[in-house]
């Protein structure tokens, strides 16, 4: 049987996967209502937030195991990675109460609201995703970590 401990040096990429994976979902989802595919938009946003949760789950699962992974990146790149890390955090943590707002005006049926609120969920959720692959990318390929 797998352990945890064994999946670890894989959940990075996975992640990274998963972020890809919820910003195509939020593309199409967006694409969808504005051609008024109201069914195929519930369906996307329905899998962007299921993804979204078995990254949050993933996430969660590997910095506890883990713990915080120093950026190995030296000179110019490194208050351009911390001011990109740090705007995901921050914004990652801005998004959750979005979403969930947005999904209870959606599934209460408010109509009205439910579009106020994604107007300003979108983008950030999009930036959120970017950004993640993003960070992913600098952190673990072109500044690899040694021992990697």
């Amino acid at each position: 049987m797998t352990t945890i401990d064994q999946l670890i040096p894989y959940m990075p990429p996975f992640q990274a996967v998963l972020n890809a994976i919820a910003t195509a979902l939020l593309g199409a989802g967006w694409v969808f209502i504005r051609q008024r595919r109201k069914r195929a938009h519930r369906n996307a946003m329905i899998l962007t937030l299921a993804v979204s949760l078995v990254f949050l789950i993933s996430y969660t699962t590997y910095h506890m195991k883990v713990g915080y992974m120093p950026f190995a990146g030296q000179g110019w790149i490194r208050p351009i990675y911390f001011t990109l890390l740090f705007s995901h955090i921050v914004l990652a943590a801005v998004i959750v109460p979005l979403v969930l707002g947005t999904v209870w005006f959606a599934a209460r049926g408010n109509f009205l609201r439910h579009p106020q609120v994604a107007r300003w969920t979108l983008p950030i959720w999009m930036y959120v995703s970017l950004t993640g692959v993003v960070v992913y990318l600098l952190a673990f390929h072109v500044y690899r970590p040694p021992g990697l």
